[in-house]
């Protein structure tokens, strides 16, 4: 098949689904064509995708896909797109402003579908002439990042939702641990994310949500603390969290988090109060 048709008709597939379902399981979910959707290590992908290689990522929420060349990287991919009119569309995905900010992807390479996350954020050494100043990094599973040499978290979870693992993931983190995720994917900005997690008291919880859009840098540090016991069914954890708001700068507070189940077997919910209230 035409990849050009079938981008296409991906594409067409994530725009109508609220949720991506073609990966919930262990096993390799087949596509009616050669194409199929596949988890696979750093290892593995920097055999499939060596340097100087060229691949196509499409972006999962939008349904939006650019070319690229791998250029280097040695724990992940550093990637730069291959023109100009791939750059635009690169920047249209990030709504026009370049950003930090993790997005799942996924990379058409060969007959593989893999998933991964980027961040859209021109840095470092660039040679292409396609506008973009930089490169941008692709991660992997297993993928770290140059700096700390250890595995990041917010693109971790964007390649689970690439996979549609992502509910299977969060349902079994303990309260501390799904504190930790709904934190990164305040800061991601992934508001569809956070509403899977989390909880309010408020009435217009949709329309309390979007104040989190005037976060521009969150910082937090979890003090030490027991993991609930086995049965409980709530448990409050207060984290040390340091914000920089639009219009309004920095605010350094302690927040306490409170987490709820229904019983021992149901995942936990984070109520977000606490933050919502601490923007306002």
């Amino acid at each position: 098949m035409n990849k050009a048709f079938f981008i296409a008709i991906l594409s067409l597939t994530l725009f109508f689904s609220s949720e991506l379902t073609y990966a919930t399981t262990d096993e390799t979910v087949h596509c009616p064509i050669s194409f199929h959707i596949e988890i696979q290590d750093w290892d593995t992908v920097n055999k499939i995708l060596p340097k100087y290689s060229f691949f196509t990522v499409i972006d999962v929420e939008s349904g939006k896909s650019f070319d690229v060349q791998r250029r280097a990287g040695s724990r992940h991919a550093d990637v730069q797109p291959l023109t100009r009119e791939d750059t635009k569309i690169m920047k249209e995905i990030y709504d026009g402003s370049w950003s930090w900010k993790r997005r799942a992807v996924l990379i058409l390479a060969h007959d593989n579908l893999i998933p991964a996350s980027m961040h859209g954020m021109p840095h470092g050494g660039g040679s292409l002439p396609n506008g973009f100043h930089g490169h941008f990094c692709i991660h992997f599973l297993g993928s770290t990042t140059h700096r700390t040499g250890k595995s990041d978290l917010g693109h971790h979870l964007m390649i689970l939702k690439a996979a549609g693992r992502i509910d299977e993931y969060m349902n079994n983190l303990s309260p501390s641990q799904l504190l930790n995720v709904i934190l990164v994917t305040i800061k991601n900005g992934d508001k569809g994310l956070v509403k899977k997690i989390g909880i309010s008291d408020q009435k217009e919880f949709k329309k309390e949500l979007k104040k989190i859009e005037k976060i521009e840098a969150i910082q937090w540090t979890s003090p030490q603390t027991k993991e609930s016991e086995k049965y409980s069914f709530a448990t409050e954890i207060p984290v040390e969290v340091n914000l920089f708001l639009k219009n309004i700068g920095r605010i350094r507070t302690t927040l306490s988090f409170t987490l709820v189940r229904t019983s021992p077997l149901s995942p936990w919910k984070v109520n977000i109060d606490p933050l919502l209230t601490a923007i306002n």
